[in-house]
């Protein structure tokens, strides 16, 4: 099954094709929005989307993941569209991605590593570059195409011990750098825990799938000029603000960066020692997307990956964000529906904003004990 592929100019950007595996459990619904959203991010990464192929297999192939016979299709695919990279919604192995490079003849990325390449432009602070850095390192080391034959070395005078195999060599230097950056980000956690501890207000942190409008909410509540744009991902790093509420009291605002779904598992644990912002906030303000289809989808997104990092015990204000435009406010009633406590807002408009502050100001109590 494949979508139509459009041609584009001769002067964009370097072109995608889109390989897309669907597995038994998904349905089409979720494979089709998944596919979307990867269109996306290659939008974010500066690439264009030639097209998409897709393929329903009941468990993927250990060579190629795809089934062989749709070599040939992606091959005619990107002569046609003149595509000069593959990028799969998938996570595949080293082996795969080795694979196809030589079956293709043409680069193949993994839905993670495009992820990754995001992150890496995207990062703008220190501590989300050596987050990004990280990350990296960590999924390379794991994909590197391993030989089913390695020599070993032995030892002797100069070599790093007996039995050391060309493989280890050559991942030495990066595992050093893992143990660099882990203890750079330790040190970081160290001082935010101290810092933590002798905050004078109340901590409210925004989380939400990416492209929810968090920068634009942050902005719109703290009169903060924070970067926001439409693609995924817009922002990376961290960026907190005063917000005053309407019984009076100053509240620290905090925004993170956006969740998706198959996030990275390295990036998760990479960006812990920001992310763990998020488990000791007084509230969570989940912003939500109104106006997009698969919303509740995403909304079970952020809530099993503050499962994961421990933030699921936190109090949670849901804000259905982007209720003005016409998908969105064709959707409210069932989402409320669904979501009886969550706030319509916008804001773009600032509709509902003053009821969030108030519920807000509600939910966090008067006096907030200092952390040890």
């Amino acid at each position: 099954m494949s979508r139509p592929l459009h041609l584009t100019a001769a002067d964009s950007p370097e072109k995608a094709l889109l390989v897309q595996v669907i597995h038994s459990r998904q349905t089409r619904e979720e494979a089709h929005d998944s596919i979307g959203e990867l269109e996306r991010l290659a939008d974010t990464a500066g690439l264009v989307a030639a097209g998409s192929i897709t393929q329903r297999r009941a468990h993927p192939t250990p060579h190629y993941y795809i089934g062989p016979g749709k070599l040939p299709e992606i091959q005619l695919a990107c002569r046609q569209t003149g595509a000069k990279l593959v990028i799969f919604d998938n996570e595949l192995s080293g082996i795969q991605v080795n694979n196809l490079d030589l079956a293709l003849g043409i680069k193949v990325l993994d839905r993670t590593e495009l992820i990754l390449q995001i992150f890496a432009r995207r990062a703008r602070t220190s501590e989300a570059q050596i987050q990004v850095e990280l990350a990296q390192l960590k999924y390379f080391l794991s994909h590197m195409p391993v030989s089913a034959k390695q020599e070993r070395f032995g030892g002797g005078t100069g070599m790093r011990g007996p039995g050391e195999s060309p493989l280890e060599l050559r991942n030495a230097p990066m595992k050093r750098r893992i143990r660099e950056l882990e203890d750079k980000l330790e040190s970081i956690q160290k001082r935010r825990r101290l810092t933590r501890g002798h905050r004078a207000f109340p901590q409210v942190s925004l989380v939400g799938y990416t492209n929810a409008g968090k920068s634009t909410l942050l902005n719109a509540l703290s009169q903060a000029d924070a970067y926001v744009d439409d693609r995924l991902f817009a922002t990376l790093d961290t960026k907190t603000r005063h917000v005053h509420l309407p019984d009076g009291r100053n509240v620290l605002l905090t925004d993170t960066v956006g969740f998706i779904r198959s996030l990275p598992h390295g990036l998760v644990a990479s960006f812990r020692s920001t992310l763990e912002e998020l488990a000791e906030a007084d509230l969570l303000l989940h912003v939500a997307d109104a106006s997009h289809p698969y919303v509740r989808e995403h909304v079970n997104v952020v809530t099993r990956t503050l499962a994961e990092i421990g933030a699921d015990k936190v109090p949670v204000l849901m804000v259905l964000n982007k209720a003005d435009r016409p998908e969105g406010q064709a959707a409210l009633a069932d989402l409320q529906k669904d979501f009886p406590e969550a706030i319509p807002i916008s804001a773009i408009t600032g509709m509902g904003l003053n009821t969030a502050k108030e519920s807000v100001a509600r939910l966090i109590p008067p006096r907030v004990p200092t952390r040890a």
